[in-house]
């Protein structure tokens, strides 16, 4: 049984590391979930992180972690149950060291994303990992869901982006396991237990990090295809080309395109009209290629294969990030209309097309509504949106909201893809994981949440239900 964080606590805490208890903690950004809090802590180093934990253990007093607030499976807020200590990262801030010649950066947890970013492009290198949100995100967070983003094909998620770490585990003990090695066979990996452990097992509290050259010449374009199998062999036929030049492939489809018309109509757009499909492609490559050259390359010997219809590539880095702009701008546009439900899905890549039409097929048949179907799809990653028919509201889909989304997360299982690709499980997920998780995995992972958190106190009804 866990006890309430109450002024008991309180007084057994380092001193000046509570902070008041605003709405801002128990917030998350879809309103799925209203949290409640006894006690708000942000320590200022690893020990006193110790601290806080050594002594909740002690009280039997649940600790929910926060970062940046960002993430959408409620994995930030706990709306039941005994009232946790809300545990906020947001003044352990330093970058404590850069190693360019390594590719190396030591952060601790709430340096937000834009600021790891800035600080690697301070010294001529980049940190690869982009979110839409990484001016709020913070890299304790995105490194406890293993976050992914728009480029995950050419550089992988968190976990492949981190080196080592520095972790409060659940008895108050700091591991101290900063490594800045990419060869480390010195028994079990904690350090990839605790990323995509959405704070279960222990609290990070810095990483290091793995920065990239920046690329000598880079390019984009948006490309007009028929279909999401047309635009997955557009991905081959890019890849071919530039072996492992191409950063980011997104899929857009035309109902993303007419929601920006709604939600930000002074946005423009490349094409007069609104294509079904779109891809947004950017490459990296090395000094001595044009990527200019190479997206051109590609889009004639696309057209030659009927592949593509119409495009445009950037001319300038003004142009591409428009051609971005329009991108990151879907969710927001999403947010304006209003989803139904909203499914951040993978899915092996042949098996994307046919999702896309049984999955549309099964929509159809529930009901009038709209699909907006985006996401990284050169990493398998589709977000998978359903909106109310013009004129009506999300309200009216109540009734089956959750037997739509049961359908289609059982329709990706089927398909050998998963319920949760880059936003992690949360407690938003939980029960979808009891549900279609694999019994010999969920047993493990109940037995490592057992030895490691015997008291239950870190982030209880988060990942596991």
């Amino acid at each position: 049984m866990l006890n309430s964080a109450d002024q008991a606590l309180a007084r057994r805490l380092p001193q000046g590391v509570l902070r008041e208890v605003a709405p801002s903690y128990l917030q998350e950004p879809r309103g799925r979930f209203q949290g409640q809090a006894g006690l708000v802590a942000a320590p200022r180093d690893a020990q006193e992180c110790a601290a806080v934990i050594r002594a909740c253990a002690e009280a039997r007093v649940a600790v929910v972690p926060r970062g940046g607030g960002t993430g959408l499976v409620g994995g930030q807020v706990m709306a039941q149950g005994p009232a946790p200590l809300i545990l906020s990262l947001e003044r352990m801030t330093a970058i404590r060291d850069i190693f360019p010649e390594e590719g190396v950066m030591v952060a601790e947890s709430g340096v937000t994303l834009h600021q790891a970013r800035e600080a690697a492009a301070e010294v001529g290198r980049q940190f690869p990992l982009s979110l839409a949100s990484q001016g709020s995100a913070q890299i304790g967070g995105v490194l406890s869901t293993n976050a992914g983003g728009v480029n995950v094909l050419r550089h992988g998620n968190a976990r492949a982006l981190c080196l080592g770490v520095e972790a409060v585990l659940p008895s108050g003990e700091v591991m101290h396991d900063l490594k800045r090695l990419r060869k480390d066979n010195t028994g079990y990996d904690l350090r990839d237990l605790l990323i995509g452990a959405e704070g279960t097992l222990g609290i990070i509290t810095a990483a290091s990090l793995v920065l990239a050259p920046v690329p000598a010449e880079s390019g984009v374009a948006m490309l007009v295809v028929d279909s999401p199998a047309a635009a997955l062999s557009l991905l081959s036929l890019a890849q071919a080309r530039m072996a492992g030049g191409v950063t980011a492939f997104e899929l857009i489809s035309g109902q993303g395109l007419r929601f920006l018309d709604t939600a930000f109509p002074d946005l423009r757009q490349p094409f007069a009209g609104r294509p079904d499909w779109l891809v947004l492609v950017e490459v990296g490559l090395p000094a001595g290629l044009s990527a200019d050259g190479a997206l051109e390359g590609l889009f004639l010997a696309a057209s030659e294969a009927g592949l593509v219809q119409d495009g445009v590539i950037a001319q300038s880095g003004q142009q591409g990030a428009d051609l971005w702009a329009l991108r990151e701008h879907i969710p927001l546009a999403n947010r304006y209309v209003g989803a139904i439900a909203s499914h951040d899905i993978s899915l092996p890549l042949s098996e994307i097309p046919a999702f896309i039409r049984d999955a549309g097929a099964m929509v159809a048949a529930q009901g009038d509504m709209r699909i907006n179907c985006f996401g990284h799809v050169g990493d398998g990653n589709l977000h998978y949106n359903l909106f109310p028919a013009e004129g009506r509201v999300r309200e009216d889909y109540d009734p089956v909201r959750r037997d739509l989304s049961r359908m289609i997360h059982e329709m990706v299982v089927a398909r050998g893809g998963s319920f949760s690709a880059e936003h992690g499980v949360g407690r938003l997920k939980a029960a979808d994981l009891e549900r279609w998780g694999d019994p010999a995995r969920l047993s493990a992972m109940r037995a490592i949440k057992r030895a490691l958190d015997p008291l239950g106190i870190m982030n209880p009804g988060a990942v596991l239900a």
